[in-house]
């Protein structure tokens, strides 16, 4: 008896209280999209900058830099950013096998590799492929956080489109090759041929440059020093391509 009163004398305040919530969320929605938008004001890039001149440190190098000093083990900061007229075309071709086939054909989001790692993943019933594009990746290395949140993908998304109507698609890659990360504390693939081979990145073999390649999207577990059955594998299925 008791119960059957308790249920109903909640039920006369589930409505009021649900209303009046959805009440207030509609007043703080058009709050939250202006501090968002006063946000990406204030990270907007001065694309000028970017589109030409010197390759400008990622926010990713700048946040190993910082973090260094909390891990004792992390090596020095290996980076050395070149022209990409300095990176042989074998790495160039290799890297675009690996992250972003479609790299020269979109606008910076690949719909057809979205709906794809969609499906995959489906089927898996996990999140195994990502669909990031070459473009959305150098986004987020030079301007944003590894977060993984929806507003920082979003921030990513938009960032994105406004950097491929304002750098060349050989400007975007240019960045990306400079900024990747291909070890611990490892960026760029002029450091990372230095540092793997002893050769700068003009000079890479293919194999070399297929090596570099596989080691993305994750290069402290996976690297040439290491050489996981992860990272041969992926060795293997770009050396197809060529």
């Amino acid at each position: 008896m008791f119960s059957r009163l308790f249920r109903r004398f909640r039920s006369l305040f589930r409505i009021p209280i649900i209303t009046t919530a959805l009440r207030w969320s509609w007043r703080l929605l058009p709050v939250l999209i202006m501090m968002d938008i006063g946000y990406l004001i204030g990270i907007w890039p001065d694309w000028d900058k970017y589109a030409e001149g010197p390759i400008q440190r990622s926010s990713f190098i700048s946040s190993y830099e910082f973090e260094r000093h909390q891990h004792d083990n992390w090596p020095r900061l290996r980076w050395n950013p070149v022209s990409i007229q300095s990176i042989s075309q074998s790495m160039v071709r290799a890297v675009i096998v690996a992250e972003d086939a479609r790299f020269y054909e979109h606008d910076g989001i690949d719909i057809e590799a979205l709906k794809e790692a969609m499906e995959h993943n489906l089927s898996e019933k996990r999140l195994v492929y990502g669909a990031s594009t070459i473009s959305q990746q150098t986004v987020k290395n030079v301007f944003l956080n590894p977060s993984r949140n929806p507003l920082r993908k979003w921030h990513e998304l938009v960032l994105t489109i406004a950097m491929e109507r304002n750098l060349t698609k050989k400007r975007v890659l240019e960045h990306y090759l400079n900024i990747a990360e291909f070890g611990r504390g490892i960026y760029g693939v002029d450091a990372a041929a230095r540092y793997y081979w002893g050769v700068p990145a003009s000079k890479l073999t293919i194999r070399q440059a297929i090596e570099l390649a596989a080691t993305l999207p994750s290069p402290v577990k996976n690297n040439p020093k290491v050489r996981t059955r992860s990272f041969v594998n992926r060795v293997n299925k770009i050396r197809r391509y060529f």
